[in-house]
């Protein structure tokens, strides 16, 4: 049995044992019956600014509950971290527009998976960052799929500009046939490569026969099917049915914005608890407010609550109820957080989990398969590097 077989089965059994402490909406629950009365105490004793903390802090989240989840702990294997510098000092114009933590991630990427002269396939190439840099350091011939004209132009113009072997192509790989521009000697990269876009990725590299690719994928939860459809036998054996929502959580997990970011995300999740708790007064069901602008939340709550209004079609709460829905949305928040610090242990092994049934479907189709850590979670959480190389 594969060290992908053992992770997955592993992770399989314990995502299962526990799912109903993790497959839930924390916005709208009540306390899971299944939480052990010391561990209910536990949760109940934490502040807001305790849930903060803990849920940023692998340490903090293992010493409160390892306890309680000892077998969840010990299941998380400890990954190589890619510690590859480029061999060369790149050009700072290399760099231009790019901010400073994707650009550690693009340079990183590319000293521990470059090989020189060989052919790159960019996949979802945005600008092409990677794929100039990977023409830089390799001398490598680039094709950069991406799906957006405006910046297949741009990323053009810049590596026409640069004297590098890169060719942009616009096409939407989830709709158009992409097998010619695939070819066996190729190796495709795929950083940050959200939901569908890597699995398409590792399905089309094996058609075409690819010799090696290397995957960071990113958003699990943006697909088009409701529920995943997993890739492996393993996967497809698994009982676990995975909702686009189960999948979010694989990636709720972020860097730290600052102070600033964090204060405006808490008095976003303050305002739509009491949205939510004013729609349950009026006899309504749950019905999420679409993504907007953290500048929402450094303004005024009453227009936050007309923009609420409008998308839902009803009448926000007079200034009169205000202080009373915010002292119920206070203690719905503090609720919320309470229970997402159980909900987001079992954040890494969902990741894990997904990662090893693409890992496994690779190892199906002929390839050897490395999984490490590109960086360190404090630049980027989404740092799962699968490398492929196909077997001779």
């Amino acid at each position: 049995m594969s060290l992908f077989s053992q992770l997955f089965i592993t992770l399989d059994a314990l995502l299962q044992q526990h799912r109903l402490l993790w497959q839930f909406q924390p916005m709208q629950a009540d306390w899971p019956a299944e939480l052990e009365p010391a561990l209910f105490s536990l949760l109940q004793s934490f502040s807001l600014e305790d849930c903060a903390r803990i849920d940023a802090s692998p340490a903090l989240q293992q010493q409160y509950f390892q306890y309680w989840f000892p077998q969840l702990f010990s299941a998380l294997p400890l990954l190589p971290q890619e510690v590859a510098e480029p061999a060369q000092p790149l050009p700072f114009w290399l760099s231009t527009d790019i901010s400073g933590r994707k650009w550690q991630q693009i340079t990183r990427l590319a000293a521990c998976i470059g090989q020189p002269g060989r052919p790159v396939l960019e996949w979802c190439a945005g600008k092409g960052h990677l794929g100039k840099v990977m023409g830089y350091l390799y001398q490598a011939e680039v094709t950069s799929l991406e799906w957006q004209q405006s910046l297949c132009n741009a990323g053009q113009q810049r590596a026409d500009q640069l004297g590098l072997k890169q060719q942009f192509v616009c096409v939407d790989v989830l709709k158009q046939p992409v097998a010619s521009y695939l070819q066996s000697q190729q190796q495709l990269l795929a950083l940050h490569a959200c939901g569908d876009l890597h699995r398409v990725a590792a399905r089309e590299a094996v058609a075409a026969g690819c010799q090696a690719l290397a995957l960071v994928p990113c958003c699990y939860h943006l697909q088009q099917a409701a529920l995943y459809q997993p890739l492996s036998e393993l996967g497809l054996q698994s009982p676990l049915k995975l909702t686009k929502a189960d999948l979010r959580l694989a990636v709720q997990q972020s860097c730290t914005g600052g102070e600033r970011v964090a204060r405006l995300s808490q008095t976003e999740m303050l305002w739509r608890q009491l949205w939510r708790l004013w729609r349950r007064q009026q006899g309504l069901s749950y019905q999420p407010l679409r993504s907007v602008s953290k500048h929402w939340f450094s303004g005024d709550l009453a227009e936050f609550l007309a923009f609420a209004g409008a998308e839902h079609q009803l009448l926000p709460p007079d200034a009169g109820l205000l202080p009373g829905l915010l002292k119920q949305a206070e203690q719905a928040l503090l609720q919320q957080r309470q229970l997402e610090l159980v909900q987001h242990l079992f954040r890494r092994p969902l990741e894990l989990w997904l990662v090893a049934d693409l890992a496994l479907y690779l190892q199906q189709q002929g390839f050897q398969v490395q999984l490490s850590e590109l960086c360190a979670a404090s630049l980027t959480p989404r740092n799962l590097l699968l490398q492929a190389v196909k077997n001779t």
